[in-house]
């Protein structure tokens, strides 16, 4: 996948437009017509306003939850491809160690290039460094294009 724009740890993050923006609108839109529909029908219809009220709200599990499961598969699978690259580039004796890593430091050091990983993983076990501290100390940016 190419990007016009180099990825760095500024700008890594990524939006799904249709998903974040579109859906998150409507989501909302509809909650306040829902509170806007329950307080202009409250002498009538409060039990059907309130039901459409309530069905708004819960409108926003699946929204919420529907992304979280995909993320959690992309984290296992990157979870085991930073434990085998670094089986790959980090000296033998040192292949215990790996295990050691959380799984938020092995998504971190995912965009570290192959020259640093490995330093950067002994640091991040040295000085139990968290996601965020890991791709801040990154010098060579490798990009992950695929996330969303």
């Amino acid at each position: 996948m190419s990007e016009s724009t180099p990825q760095s740890h500024k700008s890594h993050a990524r939006y799904d437009p249709p998903y974040h923006f579109v859906l998150g609108f409507f989501l909302i839109a509809n909650l306040v017509f829902a509170v806007f529909h329950l307080v202009h029908n409250w002498e009538n219809h409060r039990v059907s306003a309130g039901w459409f009220l309530v069905l708004s709200i819960v409108a926003f599990i699946p929204y919420l939850k529907l992304r979280s499961y995909p993320l959690k598969v992309q984290d296992r699978i990157i979870r085991l491809e930073e434990r085998i690259r670094l089986q790959a580039l980090a000296p033998s004796e040192w292949h215990s160690q790996i295990y050691r890593l959380s799984e938020g430091q092995l998504i971190g050091l995912r965009f570290a290039a192959d020259d640093e990983v490995v330093e950067l993983a002994k640091q991040a076990l040295e000085e139990n460094l968290s996601r965020k501290q890991i791709k801040e100390r990154i010098k060579s940016w490798r990009p992950d294009y695929w996330r969303v």
